[in-house]
């Protein structure tokens, strides 16, 4: 199987309100994908589907993942429990100290959440993500509420660990100079009811980073093709 997802034809209304309009798209095996649109676009309402908290109203998705990690805007750690305490709770023989390490939270295994940073909780929100070697990490919007510098130390992070054993990912975002870092693909989406515009391959070069010449370029042209579209609609 060369996808590990495929979308076929997915569309979803509420009452009459509709949301996705005629998805079709499919993942790779470690591919990187990013849903790039507006707020209110749909994106949250595909990964509650594609999660099986939603039901679509029409069309499907194949999923071929075993082990699927979510981190979400909101680090929803248990408050009253350790770092430590966080991560055995929902894997008791998982390598904590190993993963921390990895994520630059060595020392803080018995700390509280709200001793921590907003950037150290959702540190530790992506360590509980993956502590299962998931097959695809979804990403929605976990970091819109993060300072610039925090957030991209992170998703330095993110891509080392994607580096040492590729995995596939779904970020959801609206924040362009962040679907370019971490995505493989941007999939443009149109103002609701979501439309996929346009698939985009992403390819920065070798350096992945916020100033790199690469992406800077790739900004410059997506931002011209946005604009594009906001006046066809």
């Amino acid at each position: 199987m060369d996808h590990c997802l495929v979308v076929k034809g997915l569309s979803k209304s509420y009452d009459s309100l509709p949301v996705l309009d005629n998805w079709n798209l499919s993942l790779g095996w470690g591919q990187r994908l990013v849903l790039l649109g507006s707020s209110g676009a749909g994106k949250t309402t595909f990964l509650r589907i594609l999660s099986g908290l939603e039901a679509p109203s029409c069309g499907h998705i194949d999923n071929y993942c075993t082990k699927i990690g979510f981190v979400f805007q909101e680090p929803r750690l248990i408050p009253w429990r350790s770092v430590k305490e966080n991560l055995l709770f929902v894997n008791p023989k998982v390598d904590y100290a190993g993963i921390l390490s990895r994520l630059r939270l060595a020392g803080f295994e018995d700390y509280l959440p709200s001793q921590l940073s907003a950037g150290m909780r959702q540190r530790v929100n992506l360590a509980r993500a993956l502590m299962s070697k998931p097959d695809l990490l979804i990403l929605d919007e976990a970091f819109s509420s993060l300072d610039l510098s925090v957030k991209s130390s992170i998703m330095e992070d993110i891509n080392q660990l994607w580096l040492e054993n590729p995995f596939a990912i779904i970020a959801v975002t609206h924040d362009l100079k962040e679907a370019l870092y971490m995505a493989d693909r941007i999939i443009i989406l149109s103002p609701r009811p979501a439309r996929v515009m346009q698939d985009i391959k992403v390819d920065p070069g070798p350096e992945r980073s916020f100033s790199s010449p690469g992406l800077l370029q790739l900004e410059s042209s997506l931002i011209k093709l946005l604009c594009s579209f906001q006046s066809e609609v």
